[in-house]
């Protein structure tokens, strides 16, 4: 079969005139394939699923009750553009309340259709053709994606148990520094689970000043920490003047469906999101945002999710170190970041965590995410899905059973 008259026309920044010719498969499309082969060769044997990076739960009833009573009001069926006032002034009470940020809600926060589209549009705000965007690995890519996008490079800032999961900000060449304009990072970080030092958060601010880059601080997660309360990165002294801080309700709410969320910061970073936002959609259903706001006014709702996650990671740690994991309680975030196992008892051994993945998953029916980019790790979600404490102390009973005979070595 012919390719079609366009297969030329493809842009390079997703493979040219090859784009859909590649064989390459991504690891999470691996993962999927993987399960349901398990699924199929084992159909006796349930499906240990850690894998999934979603709440479990459903946002709360409260939340949902607001939702259903402004759905069929007639003043939100049209478009919001770049957000509802309500909102924003909810944004900016959170914020006062949680973190004593204070924040003008007309000019340093605007809404996004969720954490992710804000990362994808911010690089537009700054990046030209050879600039740099520096990221932390591993870690959600969207950022860099899209750096590429625009014609500009990445420059990847591992993350190591030996630098304490921070990025080695000293270490960056010369050349590197000169070229950056965004630094993103993410705390608490997703995989890894570390928080933020206050002094981190000072190093990162000085930084940005002497090298010029301005600072995207990614806090999908910032309401889930175990190690104190949570914290954001404007309360470090003059962060506000280097960047801004994108906050999610998916994690911390349970609205991973919803897409809401917000960037708050410098006005003068905010006002440019906007303007590139206000080029690509015309805002979240206003239903959506009133329901937010509602949620965001609501302190005991981020406190109960992260409890519940509490509950279940120290559960998750207890049963894994019983079969030989070397793991401690994250810092924070619903995910635990361990080594990959080297080997196994019986004499089998493993070159990447991908391979302990794909072990594990067709050999045990447990699934897990493998990271590779900074040392062989595996990542293990506790938002399996499991209505009560009963069903958890099950699934780790289940979890040990099976993991228990396999004997791993590091």
């Amino acid at each position: 079969m012919s390719d079609p008259y366009f297969q030329k026309l493809f842009a390079e920044r997703i493979g040219g005139q090859d784009y859909g010719k590649g064989t390459e498969i991504y690891k999470f499309e691996k993962i999927k394939r993987a399960k349901r082969q398990a699924l199929a060769d084992h159909p006796e044997r349930p499906l240990l699923d850690f894998g999934i990076g979603e709440n479990d739960e459903m946002a709360p009833e409260s939340v949902r009750r607001i939702m259903a009573a402004e759905i069929n009001r007639p003043e939100n069926r049209g478009y919001a553009d770049n957000g509802i006032v309500e909102f924003k002034q909810a944004a900016a009470r959170f914020m006062s309340r949680q973190f004593d940020v204070e924040l003008n809600p007309v000019t340093e926060i605007n809404h996004c259709i969720g954490s992710k589209t804000a990362l994808a549009m911010l690089p537009a705000v700054l990046i030209n053709p050879g600039d740099v965007t520096l990221m932390t690995v591993p870690g959600y890519p969207v950022a860099g994606t899209h750096t590429r996008y625009y014609g500009g490079e990445v420059y990847r800032l591992p993350l190591r148990a030996e630098n304490d999961f921070y990025p080695d900000l000293d270490g960056i060449p010369p050349e590197i520094r000169r070229r950056a304009k965004l630094l993103v990072i993410n705390y608490p970080n997703s995989p890894t689970g570390k928080t933020a030092s206050r002094a981190f958060y000072e190093r990162v601010v000085a930084f940005a000043r002497q090298n010029d880059v301005v600072v995207v601080q990614d806090a999908a997660h910032g309401m889930i920490t175990f190690d104190g309360p949570p914290t954001s990165f404007l309360q470090t002294p003059g962060a506000k003047q280097v960047g801004v801080e994108v906050h999610s309700l998916s994690k911390g709410w349970n609205m991973i469906g919803w897409r809401m969320g917000f960037v708050c910061g410098h006005p003068l970073l905010v006002q440019a999101f906007a303007d590139v936002k206000d080029n690509g959609d015309s805002g979240q259903f206003i239903a959506i945002q009133k329901a937010a706001a509602a949620a965001l006014d609501d302190p005991q709702i981020p406190l109960q999710t992260r409890e519940k996650y509490r509950r279940r990671l120290t559960k998750l740690v207890a049963t894994l170190r019983s079969c030989g994991f070397q793991c401690q309680l994250p810092g924070g975030s619903y995910f635990l970041y361990t080594k990959a196992p080297r080997g196994l008892a019986d004499g089998r051994s493993f070159d990447a965590a991908e391979a302990v993945s794909q072990y594990l998953i067709a050999e045990h029916s447990i699934s897990t995410v493998p990271w590779d980019d900074a040392g062989a790790y595996l990542r293990f979600s506790v938002t399996y899905v499991a209505p009560d404490e009963a069903a958890e102390d099950a699934l780790m009973a289940e979890t040990k059973a099976r993991l228990e005979k396999i004997e791993p070595t590091f």
